[in-house]
């Protein structure tokens, strides 16, 4: 279906995509609002609000608009804020390349256009030549909240054109292509944005706000808009459809002239997204990288049809490769123990057990190269320990596991004269598992419809499912692309196989010849997106055998992947990240209405409803070790397992960092040996579980390590928190030789611990008394130059420990230090220390704070002793080690060091308790849909297509509350003093019996200053008998006596004018029937507001007399003096008691109570 792309520039620029009966309209809106940000995101740029409407081209006016795109486009892929600046994106050229089933089509992708709804500098292509470039770059230093309003010579969104234009996003607008034929409803028509899997949705970042706008719609509504085909869904991998002949038909036994036709589907997952040396392995959420979904597909023209599904994915564990300009340099690096990994790989293999059932792992790693025999260890291993490997009962053909593993060593199997022809010997291994796991199959077959409730039923023909696909064979190599697609295409065969034998049919060798050829575009797709060249050995695969040319092929590829991973792939992944909105400075779009903005406020005021906050311990230790690499077997417990408090005895995490693991020469600090740091790794591991042995506590496992060279942190996790942490990732920065050497430099870690983002930072700074600027640097560059994936830095966490040799020391002569260490006198020496003094000029660690040290200096000790150095260059001691932190989550208890002497440094920890946030998704949603609805019921909406100038947006956006207690600022169509249309009531109390407001104070009640605007008025003995006199009475008298207690000094408001004077003044009529204040005060009110009904008047009751007589009257004089409040002290924002002194002169009787 086309659609008409429309634009109006004034009075306010407005996209409409239109189609023959609907239109969905697009506003900016120049005001922002931050409530959709959470609070660790205060600090990022708001979200840029759209207006959105969805209405009948019957109920609209759509003269205004101009044609903005001349040919017809294809549907939105959504919104997107790049430069500040907000686009939508359009499909502005597709082709049909694939039809599964007679309605089920497949469009590719080919171009698409990006149009700024508040700029109309790129409204026809690229811009002017009066700018510098504004186009995505290829480093990994973005920024997208830079407000730049100049013309570009390349478009915004140049890159994001490219990626989505390469011819690998695939979309259909009559039937789910994130779903494979078997989970699909049996009407071939059947599409809902609601089915949608979004892990193969790729552009689910970009249609959020539009799926959320959609989501808020009437049924009805909701219904119009998926039938309009504006929201697209799109997929990446590849599609491909060919026709077979009816003469190369394997289904001979129906007649039919038509031909057939094979199609072949792969779904690229979006979870894990990335290039080749970028993404690896697995996530803590047990997505992997270059998760393909192939499905097989064959029609036949009497509706019968094939399906048949396979999956292949990274090894699912916690690794990285680095990329390298030679085959060794690209060394593989597991990063976590393997408890620390296991709960992702159940993860993993959970998701894949639900969705395709019974799993078969088919491992194509050499069992010969030393990285990938590595990876196949800790593969078997998680195997071991998986919950699906258990023994069970099931059917005997599916096996007693619901995972089960082969090895198949491709090279070592295709190394001999036979080649690649060779990997047919896998149909052996895997026979037996695919006969079991059988296919999908569906046909036409009668059944009894009733098509109304007073019709006979008649005979229709519908498709059926007659066969189900039971499991799935999961197939890797290292990179997943070349070995994985060759083996893949032999399983495809097979299955294709088994359900021409159950039919006793046989294919054709054209058949066969055709089924291989989209194979081999299959593998040159998916390569070119994860590799950046068409897959190797697909000469091979398209044609049955090698050639002389095939091999040439696949030589030159191999050149280009080489140069396109160490040179390009950088780019193309935060290409990757941006489009998926992963990136950690992007903002997303906010389609705006009032309501929402109404819901994302409450939601903010009430979060105690749907989060929790708890407690958690962690224990923070550094260690200069000196190189000494033959005490690793010392006893570590004083420093790791100190005597603490009950509740610190077992923290929850361990942050443990080393520096000169290895001694520092020339040779070693442009490497890393992993050796020494797993030696150091078990001696802590076992240090900590010994200790939770011994208090029979919980084990401690190692979640992951990183090392430059000699400086190394661990992170350990107690198991039972272990549940609560994910998203870890590692990360170094050198700064050693200017950041060429690893002898200087940090290692940092980052994790989630429920919805609180951590990140630990261990760091050996310059060295040298006289170089603290140089130390200064270190620190910036490590702070701004520390990536994480994603582009996420150091600051973009809730909480940051650093810890390590910062090597800032004291600026004071040697004897002079020693001289004040025997004194005792910290004080002193910390105020010359240079840590501190930076600290507090702002050149190093701002915003960072550091407990008080009550510790003696940690450096330089003679190893062994207690004694500082005595050697000929005689260091001065100094706190070389140390621990900062940033957070308001965070409060520290423990700071000091522990009596480990083999060297030169004392080793220094840190406790904290650490305030976590655990939000509760599924009951914040729950709140926000019963919030938005409760709201809609009391607010009108408005249209993104007014034309109204005079429309002040912010009366529509609002404004948040500056502070929790009071109200949110008022516009000209919101004033905070109507509470629903109801008149507004003071509700401040005198803060004793006998306070009164000052008649002289400011007229601003948030005035800074320490002057009270209350005084305290003492009353006479008369008046005190008075008031005992009427504390035994009836409800006159106790009336008279709050009103006698709230009484207020006359004073003279700038608002008591003529017009005001009647109304203000009570009779004494009013007075002495006892009228109530409220009553008063809702009598004057300036609102036209319906008043509530009035309280009843108490009577005089009649046994009243004599004295008490005279006292009823005495008061009702008083009374007579009292005043409600001005509108305008209402207007003005002061809370004002409900009575106020009138401005006349006063009564002998006021004069007394003076």
């Amino acid at each position: 279906m086309s659609l008409q792309l429309l634009l109006r520039d004034h009075p306010h620029r407005a996209i409409a995509l239109a189609t023959e009966s609907h239109a969905l309209i697009l506003r900016h809106s120049s005001s922002s609002t931050a409530t959709d940000l959470g609070p660790h995101e205060s600090h990022k740029l708001s979200p840029h609000s759209c207006m959105v409407e969805f209405s009948r081209l019957k109920a609209i006016d759509l003269t205004d608009y101009r044609t903005l795109h001349s040919s017809p486009v294809h549907g939105t892929l959504g919104l997107i804020n790049i430069n500040a600046d907000v686009y939508l994106c359009v499909i502005s050229g597709a082709v049909r390349v694939a039809t599964v089933r007679p309605g089920e089509t497949i469009q590719r992708i080919f171009s698409v256009e990006f149009y700024c709804l508040n700029r109309d500098d790129f409204d026809h292509g690229e811009a002017g030549p009066y700018s510098t470039e504004n186009g995505v770059p290829d480093s990994h230093e973005y920024n997208y909240s830079s407000d730049s309003r100049e013309p570009t010579f390349e478009h915004p969104c140049h890159e994001l054109k490219k990626i989505l234009g390469d011819g690998t996003f695939y979309y259909s607008v009559n039937f789910d292509l994130t779903n494979r034929l078997q989970n699909r409803s049996s009407e071939g028509s059947a599409f809902g944005i609601d089915s949608l899997d979004e892990n193969f949705l790729w552009n689910s970042y970009m249609i959020h706000p539009l799926i959320k706008f959609r989501s808020r719609l009437a049924v009805q509504e909701r219904n119009l808009l998926d039938e309009s085909r504006i929201l697209t869904s799109t997929t990446r991998g590849f599609a491909l459809t060919i026709t077979v002949p009816a003469s190369s038909s394997p289904i001979q036994a129906i007649r039919s002239n038509l031909p057939s036709t094979l199609t072949l589907i792969s779904r690229l997952s979006c979870r894990r997204a990335g290039t080749r040396f970028n993404s690896r392995g697995i996530d803590d959420d047990g997505n992997v990288a270059n998760f393909v979904e192939t499905e097989t597909l064959y029609w036949y023209p009497s509706n019968l049809c094939f399906s048949y599904s396979q999956i292949r994915g990274s090894v699912p564990t916690f690794w990285e490769q680095a990329p390298g300009l030679l085959p060794g340099q690209q060394k593989i690096q597991i990063t976590r123990s393997i408890e620390a990994s296991q709960p992702a790989f159940d993860k993993h293999f959970e998701h894949l057990e639900f969705n395709y059932g019974t799993v078969h792992i088919l491992n194509l790693l050499s069992e010969s190269k030393t990285g990938e025999v590595e990876l196949t260890a800790r593969y078997k291993e998680h195997i071991v320990h998986s919950p699906l490997n258990q023994a069970i009962e099931l059917e005997p053909w599916i096996g007693q596991r619901l995972l089960q593993q082969s090895r198949f060593d491709f090279h070592a199997e295709t190394k001999g004269p036979g080649g690649y022809e060779a990997a047919s010997a896998v149909r052996r291994l895997l026979h037996n598992r695919a006969e079991g796991f059988a296919y999908f199959m569906c046909d036409n077959a009668e059944s009894s419809k009733i098509l109304h409730r007073f019709d006979n039923s008649i005979l229709t023909r519908e498709p059926t499912t007659v066969l189900q696909q039971e499991g799935v064979f999961r197939t890797n190599c290292l990179d997943c692309l070349d070995r994985t697609n060759l083996i893949q295409t032999i399983i495809s065969q097979m299955a294709l196989e088994f359900f021409f034998d159950h039919r006793n049919e046989h294919a054709s060798a054209d058949f066969w010849m055709r089924h291989s050829s989209v194979w081999a575009d299959n593998g040159d797709a998916l390569s070119k997106i994860y590799a950046g060249t068409g897959a190797l050995k697909s000469s091979f695969t398209r044609h049955g055998k090698m050639s002389l040319a095939g091999a040439i092929a696949d030589a030159r590829k191999s050149a280009t992947r080489m140069y396109i991973n160490n040179f390009a792939d950088k780019g193309r992944q935060n290409v990757i990240d941006m489009l998926l909105g992963r990136l950690i400075n992007q903002s997303p779009v906010h389609l705006y209405d009032p309501i929402n903005d109404f819901v994302n406020s409450e939601l903010k005021r009430r979060m105690g409803e749907y989060s929790t906050a708890e407690n958690v311990q962690i224990w923070v230790g550094t260690f200069n070790v000196n190189g000494r690499g033959g005490n690793i077997k010392e006893n570590l417990s004083a420093w790791l397992c100190p005597n603490l408090s009950r509740f610190q005895q077992t923290p929850e995490i361990i942050a443990v960092g080393f520096q000169e693991i290895v001694e520092l020469s020339p040779q070693q600090i442009m490497s890393t040996d992993p050796v020494r740091r797993q030696a150091w790794e078990n001696a802590v591991r076992t240090t900590l579980n010994d200790n939770a042995q011994k208090k029979s506590s919980e084990e401690y496992i190692l979640v992951r390590s990183g090392q430059l060279v000699g400086a190394v942190l661990m992170i350990f996790v107690r198991s039972s928190a272990l549940k609560n942490i994910k998203n870890v990732e590692g990360s170094v920065k050198k700064t050693g030789l200017s950041g060429i050497a690893g002898n200087k430099g940090a290692v940092a870690i980052r994790l989630d611990y429920a919805d609180t983002r951590m990140c630990f930072v261990t760091a050996h700074l310059a060295a040298g008394i006289a170089n603290y600027e140089e130390r200064n640097r270190d620190y910036r560059t490590i702070n701004h130059g520390l990536r994480f994936q994603r582009n996420r830095s150091i600051e973009d966490h809730d909480t940051i420990i650093w810890l390590g040799d910062f090597n800032y020391r004291i600026s004071l002569s040697d004897d002079k230090v020693r001289r004040l260490i025997n004194m005792g006198d910290l004080e002193t020496l910390y105020q010359n220390d240079q840590l501190n003094l930076q600290m507090i000029a702002g050149n190093a660690f701002p915003f960072y704070s550091e407990s008080k040290i009550t510790f003696m200096p940690t450096y330089k000790y003679n190893n062994g002793t207690d004694d500082y150095d005595t050697s000929e260059k005689s260091r001065i001691p100094a706190w070389c080690d140390r621990v900062l932190r940033k957070g308001d989550n965070l409060r520290q208890i423990n700071y000091t060091t522990a009596p480990l002497r083999f060297s030169d440094h004392r080793p220094v920890y840190a406790t904290f308790q650490c305030t976590i946030s655990n939000v509760d998704e599924p009951l914040k949603d729950s709140l926000s849909h019963e919030i938005y609805i409760q709201r809609k019921l009391s607010v009108g909406t408005t249209t993104a297509n007014a034309r109204d100038d005079e429309v002040d947006e912010e009366d529509l956006i609002g404004y948040e509350s500056i502070a929790p207690e009071l109200p949110p600022a008022s516009s000209d169509r919101r004033k905070w003093w109507l509470d629903n249309g109801l008149p507004a009531q003071s509700r401040v109390q005198p803060p004793s019996k006998n306070a009164n407001l000052k008649s002289q104070r400011s007229s601003n009640p948030f005035t800074p200053g320490n002057k009270t605007d209350w005084v305290v008025i003492p009353m006479s003995s008369m008046h005190q008998s008075l008031l005992s006199q009427e504390t035994d009475t009836g409800a006159v008298e106790g009336e008279e006596k709050r009103c006698f207690l709230r009484q207020k000094d006359a004073r003279k408001t700038p608002s008591s004018n003529a017009k005001y004077s009647s109304s203000r003044e009570m009779t004494s009529e009013q007075a002495g029937r006892g009228i109530s204040a409220s009553l008063a005060s809702s009598v004057s009110s300036s609102s036209g507001a319906k008043r509530g009904k009035a309280p009843p008047i108490p009577q005089k009751p009649a046994f009243l007399t004599g004295a008490r007589e005279q006292n009823m009257k005495l008061s009702a004089a008083l009374r007579r003096d009292f005043i409600t409040p001005a509108p305008s002290e209402l207007h003005r924002g002061i809370e004002t008691p409900q009575l106020l002194s009138s401005t006349r002169p006063f009564t002998d009787s006021q004069k007394t109570l003076q």
